[in-house]
């Protein structure tokens, strides 16, 4: 560990600095490989302070601008994490980028992940790498009967897992991460939630199961009602049923009790809500912006009018400029024939490496992955192309109900799904 950095300052494990040094959560990881019962991502509100909730999601380079300009605001920041708002290891690259990003140009800051476990054990190695010393993993249920009743599907390495399979799979890798946060001598936070009629009287067996482990603490975190989830209707734990599940919890593990169940893009200090003006520099680093080298943005459309064509399918991708403040077809580009895989994508960067964005109806994984690596931000919309276009073009960023999720199955930014994988 770095000599640089003082591991003490981060305030969710020092209860005493949680009004003296703060936090800032880079939402950078939109998909979650797990489908948990009392969780839904698709909501926003900046009044409410729960995990999977931010107000957009960054690139890796659209994460380290909105930093430097929070530690201009914020100079007691003591820790950058990333918590979502679906799971870092869902998103194992953009997380991984980010934090190296981070790590070399602020070697002083505490480096910290939270996670579902799920895809933790194939991420150790580089997490050790770049001094990440922080990691919380949540463990809803160390009983897989129990834990079937909260996890609805697992999907890791291409294969869905359901029911009990899930929840034995999803604490198997969950043991198997810990054990080796541990040989690497990362501190380990274990988030339990407890779901009132389900796990609730299953805490201290949690508790106990992650201590053989070596966790070095836990977070008991009260259920959240969230609309429109399988558990919607439970009545949220009061503070006297938590603290008496804490008091017991408390002869394994010592138990974090000042958690404010932050946002996935909470900036400043714990409980705090996001000032105003944070809200707006996470706004500004979202927006794609023109420069010199990338003055255009291409648009896949079956005829011109509307943004309506996945990427795979189509033939070629219109190229808009702007003329006299308004939208401009340039030309039309043919894309590159499919059947080469990977080369397809990187050529398709290529082919649009002048633009700033790239608006389709719906995009895979992988496509997405290779030509946002290359600096062009992907937008799965639907609507207008003179308006969506003519946004981009002045900075505006593109409303909601634009918003398409980033495959053709309705999985992504607004949908839970089923487990299965998008196109």
């Amino acid at each position: 560990m770095s000599a640089s950095v003082n591991f003490g300052n981060h305030p969710c494990f020092n209860r005493e600095l949680r009004h003296q040094t703060g936090r800032v959560h880079l939402p950078v990881a939109p998909a979650c490989n797990i489908q948990c019962n009392f969780c839904d991502r698709k909501y926003d509100c900046i009044n409410e302070s729960r995990p999977g909730v931010t107000s957009t999601v960054l690139s890796p380079r659209q994460a380290i601008t909105y930093l430097d300009s929070v530690l201009e605001k914020i100079p007691n920041i003591a820790v950058v994490g990333i918590a979502g708002p679906g799971d870092p290891f869902a998103n194992t690259e953009a997380t991984l980028e980010t934090m190296r990003y981070v790590h070399e140009k602020y070697p002083d800051k505490i480096l910290c992940l939270a996670t579902n476990g799920v895809g933790l054990p194939d991420a150790v190695e580089e997490i050790s790498r770049m001094n990440i010393s922080h990691v919380t993993v949540t463990v809803n249920a160390v009983d897989p009967e129990i834990g079937a009743k909260i996890y609805k599907w697992a999907r890791h390495g291409g294969k869905v897992y359901r029911g009990v399979d899930a929840a034995w799979f999803i604490l198997s890798r969950q043991i198997e991460g810990i054990r080796a946060l541990k040989e690497k001598g990362i501190t380990v936070k274990i988030n339990t939630v407890v779901i009132p009629g389900i796990n609730d009287n299953h805490v201290q067996e949690i508790s106990m199961r992650m201590l053989e482990l070596g966790a070095d603490v836990q977070n008991c975190i009260p259920l959240c009602p969230v609309a429109e989830t399988e558990f919607a209707n439970l009545i949220q734990p009061t503070p006297v049923e938590m603290a008496k599940i804490r008091e017991g919890a408390a002869s394994y593990l010592p138990q974090m009790s000042h958690c404010a169940r932050c946002r996935a893009d909470a900036a400043g200090l714990l409980g705090q809500a996001n000032q105003e003006e944070i809200s707006e520099l996470l706004s500004k680093a979202s927006k794609t912006e023109l420069s010199n080298e990338r003055p255009y943005v291409a648009v896949a459309s079956m005829e011109g009018v509307l943004v309506n064509q996945h990427l795979g399918e189509a033939e070629y991708l219109r190229i808009y400029g702007m003329n006299n403040g308004s939208p401009e077809l340039i030309e039309k580009r043919f894309t590159p024939e499919s059947g080469s895989g990977d080369r397809r994508w990187e050529n398709m960067a290529d082919l649009i490496k002048d633009c700033a964005a790239l608006l389709v109806s719906g995009v895979g994984a992988n496509p997405k992955k290779i030509i946002e690596g290359s600096g062009v931000k992907i937008y799965a919309v639907e609507g207008l192309i003179s308006e969506a276009v003519e946004m981009i073009m002045k900075g505006k960023e593109l409303p909601k109900v634009m918003m398409k999720t980033a495959g053709s199955c309705g999985m992504g930014k607004t949908c839970s799904g089923t487990g299965g994988g998008c196109g």
